[in-house]
């Protein structure tokens, strides 16, 4: 499907998509006093970190800082946003399998270490990782995880954030709007998605994910 039927398609980004499985899954690491494990994820520009910062203050949340190669965009800063490392540097850490996923998205390569995120789960505290599909998938397939995908209201809506940001290119919107197709596609294989509409309603929704699961596996929410 092109972007041009995507947009005339209602269904799609209109219809009821945010969805919750029946039934909570089993996470084996609570017996051991672990965290848990929450994948934020969708399109470019769709407002994951947006949201993710406004669901740190629950509190006994981390966020998983992730390492780029691509350089800081007006705001960032280093360390806190992302890690900005060289190529030559992120192909180290790749040699040495230091990566819990990573992947090669808009031309930088963007990877989580393993090591940040087992620290903070052993402790006993949640992390959260802001990241784009191919690493969400590769992160479901390794560790117990809950996903969570945030969708765009329209293509258009999702075309104007972009630009709106002044960061790219017009070459370089063409084509995260056409990776945000094939994205887009596959988020009916997340635990939960959450259409980006009204900014509050989408942070009450990620909170509410979050404190449904502390819940259950014992309430977490200190």
């Amino acid at each position: 499907m092109g972007i041009a039927a995507m947009e005339n398609n209602d269904d799609m980004f209109f219809g009821d998509m945010s969805h919750q499985n029946d039934s909570l899954p089993v996470k084996e690491n609570e017996a051991k006093g672990m965290g848990t494990l929450f994948i934020l994820s969708g399109p470019s520009g769709v407002g994951k970190g947006t949201l993710r910062k406004a669901i740190m203050d629950l509190g006994n949340i981390s966020f998983a800082v992730s390492c780029t190669t691509r350089p800081p965009r007006e705001g960032e800063t280093d360390g806190i946003d992302y890690r900005f490392i060289t190529s030559e540097e992120f192909n180290v850490m790749l040699d040495k399998s230091l990566f819990l996923e990573h992947a090669f998205v808009h031309d930088y390569m963007y990877g989580t270490l393993l090591s940040d995120v087992e620290n903070v789960l052993k402790s006993g505290e949640d992390i959260i990782l802001e990241i784009d599909v191919q690493g969400a998938f590769q992160v479901k397939s390794k560790m117990d995880c809950i996903s969570i995908f945030i969708l765009p209201p329209s293509i258009e809506t999702l075309e104007d954030r972009l630009r709106s940001r002044k960061a790219d290119s017009d070459e370089r919107i063409i084509l995260r709007l056409k990776n945000a197709e094939y994205e887009i596609s596959r988020s009916g294989e997340f635990d939960h998605s959450i259409i980006n509409d009204s900014l509050s309603q989408a942070i009450d929704e990620l909170k509410s994910i979050i404190i449904s699961y502390r819940n259950y596996y014992g309430g977490k929410n200190k």
